[in-house]
């Protein structure tokens, strides 16, 4: 695969056919589970009604959240229709009654699209190698046209499980369970805009334990946040966005990480010409919740798992930038992780190019492939990293206060970076280059 022009090297894809959303997010025994919406027949979104087309899941583990391991189909259509997005839980206390050997089972909650919407389980007692249906799905039926996306977690104060459905645009229903199969409406989560594919999590403030806030948020990245008690969730702040970029959408956290929480989304509108996929996921990143002169915030970053990926390092420090340099003109590549910390003269702009792409700092705005951000500085200086691949760009400014996630079709390969200072001299704090070695590659 590392020899397939425009196979994205340290960003997930399958062997072949199409996929977009993350979904079934769970952590268990070491393992990273992520499944997708996938049609394992061709490289087109799976919209059809016939059974060829139709939705189904695809199923890959890792130990690291860099090297992935795929596995066969986990979930197919059936008569209740094709398999859309939903998310995965460890049944630890066995509500379900689906246990059947020492290991907790894992259970798959996704919705049964057919002439009706419903949601339905899968589970498994073999650390997620096999699968079977529940016989009594779907568990909840329809509320609404389309209603979809159920996100589920365990409730430790209430004991309870806690499914949030995209209901209609505009609202998302939580609902509450004893045992995953009989479900309680509890309140609603409305606001203009919502739509599909919500995500609910608690979060500690600036690190802080004992400080703790909720976020809500939808396929979109806009999030809320606020408070939950267990069966309403009440803003106190938001709408923010996530991510700025153009191909950031219908993102999912990863279920059972204790101490931290992990994200993945579908970056969507990718071009692959000429390959056997179609689509690719982002880079997964932790999200945290930090105090900014606007008030609290998500802020998201790489994991520091990446490290697993860095071969040769390039270093600068404390160096004056000047029009015309580049201190990058000896290295070459086409996978990057740059990291960059500098202070801008007033009227100068911080270029740095990578593919045919440019990533610009200028005056407090970074811009990239067409999108902007606000990136204030922060005591005088603005940090980046930059996440390259070989159709991708993820960029990071302010330790992850702002991220923008952005595909593009690069134009050459074993590219040449370019870090320069444009209509004046840029005072370059640190620098770290590295060029990274392909996942796939190091997993052979």
């Amino acid at each position: 695969m590392p020899d397939e022009r425009y196979r994205p090297q340290f960003h997930y894809t399958t062997a072949k056919g199409w996929i977009n959303d993350p979904i079934g997010l769970v952590h268990y025994r070491g393992e990273y589970h992520v499944f997708n919406d996938h049609n394992p027949f061709s490289c087109r979104f799976p919209g059809g009604k016939t059974s060829g087309e139709q939705s189904h899941w695809s199923h890959a583990v890792s130990t690291d959240l860099v090297h992935w391991t795929r596995l066969p189909i986990a979930v197919t259509p059936d008569a209740n229709g094709a398999c859309w997005s939903g998310s995965g839980v460890v049944d630890r206390h066995d509500t379900a009654g689906f246990q059947t050997g020492a290991e907790p089972p894992l259970v798959l909650v996704y919705t049964s699209a057919g002439s009706t919407f419903g949601q339905s389980l899968v589970y498994s007692n073999d650390r997620g190698r096999t699968w079977a249906k529940h016989k009594g799905n779907p568990v909840l039926g329809q509320l609404a046209p389309g209603n979809r996306d159920p996100k589920v977690f365990w409730h430790e104060p209430t004991k309870k499980w806690v499914m949030v459905l995209y209901v209609r645009r505009g609202t998302a229903g939580i609902f509450t369970s004893d045992d995953l199969k009989t479900w309680v409406h509890a309140s609603d989560f409305t606001s203009r805009g919502f739509h599909e594919c919500p995500d609910l999590f608690e979060l500690p403030v600036d690190g802080a334990r004992e400080k703790t806030k909720w976020v809500m948020y939808d396929a979109k990245f806009s999030y809320w946040i606020g408070r939950f008690d267990g069966t309403s969730f009440t803003p106190e702040a938001g709408p923010f966005r996530g991510d700025l970029g153009s191909n950031f959408y219908a993102a999912q956290s990863w279920n059972n990480t204790p101490g931290r929480r992990v994200q993945i989304a579908w970056m969507r509108g990718g071009k692959y010409p000429g390959m056997p996929f179609n689509q690719q996921m982002s880079f997964p990143c932790e999200l945290t919740l930090g105090t900014t002169p606007k008030g609290i915030r998500l802020h998201r970053y790489p994991v520091k798992e990446i490290e697993k990926l860095h071969a040769e390092r390039f270093d600068l420090a404390n160096t004056l930038l000047k029009p015309g340099d580049n201190p990058l003109a000896g290295i070459s590549g086409d996978l990057f992780d740059i990291q960059v910390a500098f202070e801008a003269g007033r009227g100068a702009r911080l270029s740095v190019r990578v593919h045919g792409q440019a990533i610009t700092c200028a005056g407090g705005t970074l811009s990239c492939l067409g999108r902007s951000a606000a990136v204030p500085p922060v005591e005088g200086k603005v940090a980046l990293r930059i996440l390259v691949d070989r159709t991708s760009l993820e960029v990071f400014a302010n330790h992850g206060a702002v991220s923008m996630s952005l595909c593009f079709l690069p134009k050459e390969r074993d590219a040449k970076p370019e870090l320069r200072a444009e209509g004046g001299d840029i005072r370059i704090e640190s620098l770290n280059v590295w060029r990274l070695r392909s996942a796939w590659e190091a997993a052979e």
